[in-house]
């Protein structure tokens, strides 16, 4: 036995419970989960999901139409930066660049849904181009006014 086997032997031993999950392979828009639920699991890939000691993921009840629109919000904004993730490693795959950019344009349309009806969320808004100074101007989520 060489040293590297005793090493790697002994780390399995260790770290039985290590998360190791493997992905060789390109994915597939057909075999990526839809944004909500990768979202609710922490990723888009479900070979790549260990529920680890949760056997059902939370399920978000929005309170109100702001929360619903902040909830999807959310899961297009996780779903872009986890496939952004997936195209840093395979930059090529072009069914993948699509599902990205179709989620992008998603996210964008209910970010200025949101901000249309709700004012600005980010700093970077356009809806802060205006005068008055229009950051503080409404309520915050958490308000629930």
């Amino acid at each position: 036995m060489n040293n590297y086997s005793l090493n790697k032997d002994y780390y399995n031993y260790v770290n039985n419970n290590y998360n190791q999950p493997l992905f060789s392979e390109n994915a597939n828009p057909s075999t990526v989960l839809d944004p909500y639920n990768g979202f609710i699991r922490g990723n888009m890939f479900p070979k790549l999901y260990n529920g680890y000691k949760i056997q059902k993921p939370f399920e978000i009840q929005p309170i109100n139409e702001q929360a619903e629109l902040l909830t999807y919000l959310d899961t297009y904004s996780f779903a872009t930066t986890d496939l952004n993730l997936y195209l840093d490693v395979f930059p090529n795959d072009k069914d993948m660049i699509e599902l990205f950019n179709q989620y992008r344009v998603e996210k964008n349309k209910i970010l200025e849904q949101y901000e249309k009806k709700y004012g600005p969320i980010l700093l970077n808004s356009n809806a802060l181009l205006s005068y008055p100074w229009a950051w503080d101007d409404k309520p915050w989520p958490w308000e629930n006014k």
